[in-house]
């Protein structure tokens, strides 16, 4: 069997107290590092398009709500799951970068719509290709059936808590 860096943690800790269980602290502490992991390769490939994961966040967003590419700041914080505040600094910043315009919301005067631009669209598009081969790659490791069964387990346990 494999081992890894928690495989150590464990042994000490079923060392040091045997009283505990402590197959909660394995799971969780692989999820963990895995993420460290896999946030730093994903990270780098939004770099190369002179994005960050929250740019991305908001530029995929507006860009899987199709054609005319439009979501008013509150569906984004919806969809993001971020705050009001974080938000519009992130949509002032693309917004500075040439990536997305406010426009007038024809249905609420007082509002605005966040619109992907021409280059807004561009880079995101090339984005999202490099992003979804970079995930295919990390998950090289893993054949279809594990990757299917790991899947199928994380959507049950994010469920719990959504």
């Amino acid at each position: 069997m494999m081992m890894d860096h928690v495989d150590k943690i464990l042994t000490q800790w079923n060392r040091e107290r045997p009283d505990l269980d402590v197959s909660a602290m394995g799971l969780l502490g692989r999820l963990a590092r895995l993420r460290a992991h896999l946030s730093r390769e994903i990270e780098q490939v939004f770099t190369e398009h002179g994005l960050t994961s929250a740019s991305f966040d908001v530029l995929a967003a507006l860009r899987r709500s199709g054609p005319p590419f439009q979501l008013s700041p509150g569906d984004l914080m919806a969809t993001t799951m971020v705050t009001s505040g974080t938000m519009t600094n992130r949509i002032d910043q693309l917004e500075k970068a040439g990536l997305v315009e406010r426009l007038d919301n024809p249905d609420d005067r007082r509002g605005v719509i966040i619109a992907l631009t021409e280059e807004g669209l561009k880079r995101v598009e090339a984005a999202v290709t490099d992003h979804v081969a970079n995930q295919h790659r990390l998950l090289k490791g893993l054949e279809s059936e594990d990757r299917q069964a790991l899947d199928a387990l994380l959507r049950k346990l994010l469920a719990a808590y959504e």
